[in-house]
Parts: structure tokens; sequence; C-alpha cells
């Protein structure tokens, strides 16, 4: 399994997609060749930090690396060890399963109950379930929805892109599981359509809540069609991110100022001005929390950092030079 692209950028699963944007950034920056010539180590982070972007920077990119990863979990991660249905030309094709989730090539249907051979030459066949147990019904479909912390506070109405598959217009979804041939379905008594909801964001609506839209999944040739649920990701903005559901916000502090303690003021989430005593002798990565200051009146957790200039003065050279001399 290939590395974790969203380790690589240092951002978690739930991520928006503007928090993936400015981590990248911000890391390409870091590792830029132009910025460390002749270092291996950094040319090879760059690298695979720009290979991590290409997987999940775009909505549809991200989409597809997600799905696969759920897949590649569910077999195990693939291959002859792994699925279930056997590796090789005679299996079936991991490929296949993952873009029809998709909605790209291939004739299996996902939510379906197949039976697979590998007879006639390792052609696969699939079989509609012979005596149901319970009902047949379409694949649930995961998404997510990036919102303002603004708008999840208010509440909003925001329009979704919806792509899955929806019983066949000609044959109505009869075509599955026998012998009869419907060229706009394939056989498979659905096809890939697209539209777009208006989906409803409640008032305080929270980072990571699921919404569940009943019958949005995809539908089922023959049965009831899945739900689709949407994970809520709110933008923590610049300078913040979402940790276990906490927001953390970090604040840049000056060298001196972390030595020898000193005060700060900082904007929060609701864009008020707060002053901060910072103790003499802290540390980067140390941690104060400001109850009732973050999104929608919760917790808002400060991450002390330190402050790096751009470029120093020559009077700050002269001081660093002297306390360098003196040992520290």
């Amino acid at each position: 399994m290939a590395e974790d692209p969203y380790r690589v950028l240092g951002v978690s699963p739930d991520a928006t997609d503007a928090e993936i944007k400015r981590a990248y950034r911000k890391l390409a920056r870091q590792y830029h060749p132009d910025r460390n010539p002749g270092d291996a180590a950094a040319e090879e982070r760059f690298k695979a930090i720009q290979a991590a972007y290409e997987a999940v920077g775009t909505a549809e990119a991200r989409k597809e690396n997600d799905q696969r990863r759920r897949m590649e979990e569910m077999f195990g991660g693939g291959g002859s060890q792994g699925n279930p249905f056997g590796g090789g030309s005679g299996g079936v094709d991991l490929g296949d399963i993952i873009s029809q989730f998709m909605g790209g090539r291939g004739t299996s249907t996902p939510g379906f109950d197949f039976r697979f051979s590998q007879g006639f030459g390792g052609r696969q066949t699939q079989q509609p379930r012979s005596e149901p147990t319970e009902p047949s019904r379409g694949a649930v479909i995961e998404a997510g929805l990036d919102v303002s912390l603004e708008q999840a506070s208010s509440g909003t109405e925001v329009k979704f892109a919806h792509r899955r598959l929806k019983r066949c217009d000609k044959c109505k979804g009869s075509s599955f599981g026998t012998s009869k041939r419907c060229a706009p379905c394939n056989g498979t008594g659905v096809q890939t359509k697209g539209s777009t909801l208006a989906v409803k964001v409640p008032p305080n609506a929270s980072h990571g809540q699921l919404l569940r839209l009943k019958g949005m999944g995809h539908e089922h040739p023959q049965g009831e069609p899945g739900d689709l649920l949407i994970t809520l990701r709110l933008d923590a903005e610049e300078g913040r991110r979402w940790e276990d559901g906490r927001l953390v916000q970090e604040v840049p502090i000056p060298i001196t100022t972390l030595l020898l303690g000193g005060k700060v003021r900082i904007s929060t989430p609701v864009g008020k001005r707060v002053q901060i005593d910072v103790p003499e002798g802290t540390r980067v990565g140390d941690r104060r929390r400001l109850q009732g200051h973050g999104h929608s009146g919760g917790p808002l957790d400060i991450e002390f950092t330190l402050a790096e200039p751009d470029k120093l003065t020559k009077s700050q050279r002269d001081a660093l030079e002297s306390l360098r001399d003196s040992g520290l």
C-alpha cells in the first residue's frame, strides 16, 4: 500500500480541501530544491509531498483516493493474498470494482451480491443472489462537504455535485442478472447519472457531523436505493486545524518571548482580540486552552510555535552573534 498522502502532508483525513492546499504550499516552500540545494533528503521529501498532493489535492482525486483506500482496506490491500476474489488474470480486477463506485469502467455494480467463477478461461461471471434473505439495496455513498465556520454556526444551504448509479432509463433494471442485453447499461441495470443537490447544513453544525440523505445513494436495479452520507468538514482557516474534534490555533511567538516570557494578542475564530500571557521558558508546542473562544462557543486550544523572520536586520544579527558567543 502506498504511503498515506494525508500523513505526508501532515493533515487529518477529515481536513478540508482548503486545509490540504495550505499544508501543501507550506511544505512545498520548506522542502523546495531551490531552498535546499544539494540536499538529497529534502529533494526526496519534496517529491513525496508533490505525489501526496496529486493524490488528494483536488476534490475528484481525493474522492477516488479515499474510495480506493476503503476498498483496499476491505480486501486486505488487494492482490492474490488479500483479495477474496483472487488475484492475477483469473481474479476480479480491483480497479473495475473501485471505478464502478466512482462511475467509471467495468460492469460490476456495487451494493449487489455477486458470485464470480473463474471458468471459461478466467472470464468473470456475475449472478444475482438466488434466495435473498433481506431486501436488495444499493450501496451507500460517502462524501465530504466543506463549509466555513461562519456557515456552520448560522446554518446554510450548499449546492452539492452528486454522481450515482441510477436504474437504467431503457430497461428499468430488468437486464440485471439475465442474459438480456441492454446497450445503455451494458446489462447491469444501472447507469451513472449526475445531479446537483441542495444540502441543508443545520445551525451550530460540528466538524465531522454526518448528514444522511435517505435514498440518495446508489440505486439497485431491482431493489431499494442506498443512502448518501455526507461528512461536514469545517474549514478552520489559515493557522488553525482540527484535532479529534478540537479546534487548534497556532500562535507564532518570537524566540525572546518564549525564553523570557511576555504577552501576545491573538484573533479568535469569532474575530475577538484576546491577550495571552506567555510564561518564561515556554517551549514550542506548549498549549493553552481558552474556554468559550472556539467554534460555537466551544474551547479553543492555542499552540505556541516559533515565529521565523523572513530576513534578519543587522542589529538582530549582531545581537544573535553576541548571544552565540555567550554560549546561548
